[in-house]
């Protein structure tokens, strides 16, 4: 409404001084100011809210304009009633808009028709009839560019939802997948403490020495089952998953070999791992999980000759891990490494394994150059 104010403004100014002006010339007598300038000031009024009211704007300047050029009052009738079709094609549609050009065929034949015929009365019809032929085929041309940015945002906006939906579905099924393996190492302890409870029971009495180490093993595995059940909650989805097969999970001590296929498969991988000791089963296996998905993304990104290192540290109860490479991330090769900007569902799963175990993840392209995965992970112990 700023820009279409300013537009009538400079109108009525149009108008004002050519009202002036024809003041010092010999026309037909002029109403006086205090008739003219409110029949000016009512014409070109209207046009500021062509936008947001189109019709009642386009309606109010047509009955104006007749009083104006009646009297003669400048241009303000002409372009006001051109800016009105134009406005009513592009805001309200093409079937108002040929409503509202009858209205003022109807509205200028009528004028016409009151005054003598002369020779400018052709000249009047021609002008009139070339006026409108530009003015809707203007409004046509800009609202049909209004109708494909529309359409264009809505699918914009429909890509965006649906973008938001996949992630979601990516999240939800990733958690189902680490509940799956949670669910497998938690059955395993309750397994080893079923065992060791049988035979503490049978060597209570003979040996019990042996009864007292299986009871010590018994505690530290429900300690660490309590722990696993305690994660399990919170990412446990409704999903059955009784009637997938189940298989080992591998852990951190199984990263030597998954960087020896690595290199078989053609990736040069530098290996440097702490002893990590005993990490609680969940732990361990999300840092084999990270290590698997970044070494596998550097296979499938980084482009031949790229090489990769893998750095596991335990430092108190933290366990950092740290997997680079020197492909298609290096920062002059930008577009290869905006392939390997954050948002694949293989970085949702690494995300959300290092989130559960209440660790966090940073992935982006290397301070020298490369691609790199950096992850810390506490160690807990439940006790």
């Amino acid at each position: 409404m700023a820009g279409d104010t300013v537009l009538a403004v400079l109108l009525g100014l149009v108008d004002l001084l050519l009202f002036v002006a024809d003041q010092f010339t010999e026309l037909p007598e002029l109403p006086p100011w205090y008739v003219a300038v409110p029949i000016i000031v009512a014409m070109v009024a209207p046009l500021v809210f062509r936008r947001k009211s189109p019709l009642w704007s386009a309606y109010v300047v047509l009955v104006i304009s007749i009083v104006h050029a009646t009297l003669m009052l400048g241009i303000g009738s002409a372009a006001g009633l051109a800016m009105s079709i134009y406005s009513v094609v592009v805001y309200a549609g093409r079937r108002q808009g040929l409503i509202f050009v009858g209205a003022v065929i109807v509205s200028s034949a009528v004028q016409l028709a009151l005054e003598p015929p002369d020779e400018e009365l052709v000249i009047a019809i021609l002008f009139l009839a070339f006026g409108i032929a530009l003015c809707w085929t203007l409004g046509e041309f800009v609202g049909a560019r209004r109708a494909y940015d529309v359409e264009v945002e809505a699918r914009l906006h429909l890509l965006e939802t649906e973008r938001d939906q996949a992630t979601r579905i990516a999240v939800a099924e990733e958690r189902g997948r680490i509940a799956r393996e949670l669910h497998d190492v938690v059955a395993h302890a309750v397994s080893v403490m079923v065992v060791q409870a049988d035979g503490a029971s049978y060597a209570i009495e003979s040996n019990p020495e042996l009864a007292q180490r299986a009871l010590q093993t018994i505690s530290e595995t429900g300690r660490g089952a309590l722990g696993e059940l305690r994660r399990l909650l919170d990412v446990l989805r409704s999903d059955d998953a009784d009637g997938e097969p189940r298989v080992p999970q591998p852990d951190a001590h199984a990263i030597a070999d998954l960087a020896d296929r690595m290199r078989t498969a053609g990736v040069p991988v530098e290996l440097e791992a702490d002893d990590l000791g005993d990490l609680p089963a969940g732990v361990s296996l999300g840092i084999y999980r990270i290590v698997q998905e970044s070494l596998t993304n550097t296979l499938k990104h980084a482009g031949r000759g790229a090489t990769a290192s893998v750095r596991v540290h335990r430092t108190g109860d933290l366990v950092e891990v740290l997997v680079s490479d020197d492909g298609a991330g290096r920062v002059p090769q930008l577009a290869g490494s905006a392939q390997r900007l954050p948002g694949g569902n293989g970085l949702i799963g690494m995300r959300e394994r290092a989130h559960v175990y209440g660790g966090t993840l940073d992935v982006g392209p290397a301070p020298g150059g490369g691609w790199q995965v950096r992850a810390a992970l506490p160690v807990r112990l439940d006790k």
